[in-house]
């Protein structure tokens, strides 16, 4: 039975019943000497219950603050991950022969700026793809494919503008919810000497992996194949990838022998033909559906099928759409994970008319 923590006015009235049991005559009414004194002491009282109630919340991590929460994982080993830098690439146009620097810097309309981490020259058709990296961190650096950049200061020879591919693992820094989910799921899931949750959870642990997936076996006697997914969803850069094995190769079995990977992208491309009702804007109805079309395909795993009823759901319970005609995908989207194929079913393409 829970216990139920007494408010002020009762602390205050028992405090007052027991001096009246103790002294009938005395007097306990508002404007009394003994009042007031109860009163006081109710409220210290009061703080202390209160007090005693905070503290008792902080004893395990499901209900902890956040500075105990940190503790706690501190005791397992586990500190909070911090914001990480999304990263891809920039492909930039001009002169064939002309220089980027390393450092070159392109902003977003957003405002979003990223650095190129190597140089390199145009080439003979006046095109160069380079590395790049947002210059500040959290997940507001992931970009989508395609999207369009203004340099901050064009180089000589370079046009104004480049265009961006897909920039992932940009990550703010965990939130009280995501380390208490990490925490628990050690507590459930205690260290195993290299079981398959113990890679997942090895993963996770590093800045910009959203989601992580252990496959023991798959390349044979001996084989841990360990597939990561970034923040902002897509295919971990390479950098990340390093980061993680490189983190995995210390903690590991000696014996084991560790792929870390992302996974191969299959993308699914969406055609579709709406029927509106009313003054509804297509516009707004893509940008609704591709928000709920890309949470839809962040839920998948590796080997998983993109089905295409969800695909259509999605598209038919949007506000003011009163038909759709699905042409692409014409059916169910299926991937593998075998000894030769790790896939995963992304969003592509979408062209809703």
């Amino acid at each position: 039975m829970p216990y139920a923590t007494p408010a002020y006015p009762a602390i205050r009235d028992a405090i007052l019943r027991d001096v009246a049991n103790q002294q009938p005559d005395a007097a306990v009414g508002p404007d009394s000497d003994l009042y007031i004194r109860a009163a006081g002491i109710a409220a210290a009282v009061e703080g202390l219950y209160m007090h005693q109630d905070w503290l008792s919340r902080q004893i395990l991590p499901d209900l902890a603050d956040a500075d105990w929460l940190e503790r706690h994982a501190s005791l397992r080993g586990m500190t909070r991950k911090p914001a990480a830098y999304a990263a891809g690439t920039l492909t930039f146009s001009g002169t064939p022969g002309a220089s980027i620097p390393i450092g070159t810097q392109a902003r977003t309309v957003a405002g979003v700026v990223y650095a190129t981490t190597l140089a390199a020259a145009l080439d003979g058709a006046g095109a160069a793809t380079l590395a790049a990296q947002a210059v500040e961190p959290g997940a507001a650096g992931n970009l989508v494919t395609g999207a369009s950049l203004t340099l901050v200061s064009a180089p000589s020879g370079v046009n104004g503008t480049a265009i961006g591919s897909a920039m992932t693992g940009g990550a703010d820094i965990e939130t009280d919810a995501e380390l208490r989910t990490r925490l628990i799921d050690l507590i459930r899931n205690p260290p195993s000497g290299g079981a398959a949750h113990d890679y997942v959870r090895w993963a996770g642990e590093m800045a910009g992996v959203d989601l992580a997936w252990c496959y023991p076996l798959r390349r044979g006697i001996g084989t841990v194949d360990v597939v990561i997914m970034p923040e902002g969803g897509g295919i971990p850069a390479p950098s990340l990838v390093t980061e993680v094995s490189d983190y995995i190769a210390d903690l590991r079995p000696v014996t084991a022998d560790v792929l870390v990977m992302g996974p191969t992208a299959v993308p699914v491309a969406i055609t579709a033909a709406l029927v509106l009702t009313g003054s509804v804007d297509l516009a707004d109805i893509k940008a609704i559906a591709t928000v709920e079309l890309a949470a839809y395909f962040a839920g998948l795993a590796p080997g998983a099928t993109a089905y295409r009823s969800q695909i259509l759901a999605i598209l038919a319970t949007q506000t003011g759409v009163a038909d759709v005609t699905l042409s692409a995908p014409a059916g169910n989207t299926t991937t593998l994970v075998d000894a030769t194929h790790v896939q995963l079913a992304t969003l592509g393409a979408i062209a809703v008319t």
